[in-house]
């Protein structure tokens, strides 16, 4: 397929090297800054760059586009690229909000394209891994979920676009809050029960720097997460637990740490588990085989990637905090 890139920022950055090592062309890069769109087409061979990212999703030449903007754009930008026929792969949170995000599913329904919402989290070697040990019931029925996600920011954080409410749609809740949202409903399912607390700690800003949240299936199980940019040293670690055992991921590589998957199967005559590890310290892959179930998806029409439907249910979850948030203040 060839491919036009929106938005050519750090992600733009990482998904370009995924297509590229997957064997995709990409044939234009766009950005509103000229020069991160010409400096990234530089290390794409025969692609060209625009400021123009309408002209770029009705090009005849691109098949499929990748949407890696600031989130203010990431609604009208995929529902263009959809009504002109471009499967697309857009970043998550996909919008801001459950009311944004309603146009793209209806545009989607209507023109039938493949639309993956950006949720590399799930193609961590680490999660994929405890995936397969749920689904083959080594844990037994599960039982709850423990999840927390964070960092600590840079000197001027407050100032940058993910403070600013107009763009972002909110704080860390949108930010990192949704990974966990999306893994806590991958393993548990559909959450009827939402609570919790958004609250700014630290930055001089109007959006959340922590999030709280206790969220509940219709059989009980519960997901208990927090996700917070005054974490200081970055972490990301999640906890499955089951009648049979526990799962426990820590680490995304990089600042966060090698990725190492841990399971504590309990014994009969229970004690001290059987543990088992894995650790995997190689690069980040998530995005090249998040690009396989994409692929997969336009090949075969049906979807294998995380949908619009996932990120509308996370989206969901979000809107509750945050209108529990504005009706306390």
């Amino acid at each position: 397929m060839k491919f036009a890139i929106i938005g050519c920022g750090l992600i733009g950055h990482k998904r370009a090297a995924a297509l590229r090592a997957t064997g995709h062309s990409i044939h234009m890069t766009v950005d509103l800054a000229s020069d991160r769109a010409r400096q990234l087409a530089l290390q794409c061979p025969g692609a060209s760059h625009s400021t123009d990212w309408c002209g770029a999703v009705t090009a005849s030449e691109v098949d499929a586009v990748v949407i890696a903007t600031t989130n203010e754009w990431l609604t009208p930008v995929t529902v263009a690229a959809v009504r002109a026929g471009k499967h697309v792969v857009v970043e998550k949170p996909v919008a801001r909000s459950v009311r944004e995000i309603d146009p793209v599913i209806t545009a989607a329904q209507e023109t039938g394209v493949q639309v993956q919402t950006g949720f590399n989290h799930r193609y961590h070697p680490a999660i994929r891994k405890a995936r397969e040990l749920v689904d083959a019931g080594a844990l037994g029925p599960l039982l709850f979920l423990r999840g927390r996600y964070g960092h600590g920011g840079r000197v001027g954080y407050e100032k940058e676009w993910r403070a600013n409410p107009d763009i972002s749609g909110g704080g860390e809740l949108i930010d990192q809050g949704v990974h966990l949202i999306d893994l806590a409903r991958w393993f548990l399912g559909d959450f009827t029960v939402v609570e919790g607390q958004v609250e700014t700690y630290f930055w001089d800003m109007s959006v959340d720097d922590n999030a709280f949240l206790n969220l509940r299936t219709a059989t009980g199980q519960t997901a208990w997460l927090h996700a917070s940019c005054t974490e200081w040293k970055n972490l990301f670690s999640l906890e499955v637990y089951g009648r049979n055992g526990k799962l426990e991921i820590q680490g995304l590589g990089g600042s966060y740490g090698v990725e190492r998957l841990a399971f504590y199967r309990m014994l009969p005559q229970m004690g001290p588990p059987e543990t088992t590890i894995w650790e995997y310290p190689g690069e980040d892959q998530s995005w090249q085989l998040e690009l396989a179930d994409f692929e997969r998806s336009v090949r075969e029409g049906t979807s294998y990637g995380p949908t619009l439907a996932d990120a509308r249910a996370v989206l969901q979850v979000v809107d509750h905090l945050y209108r529990r948030h504005t009706d306390r203040s």
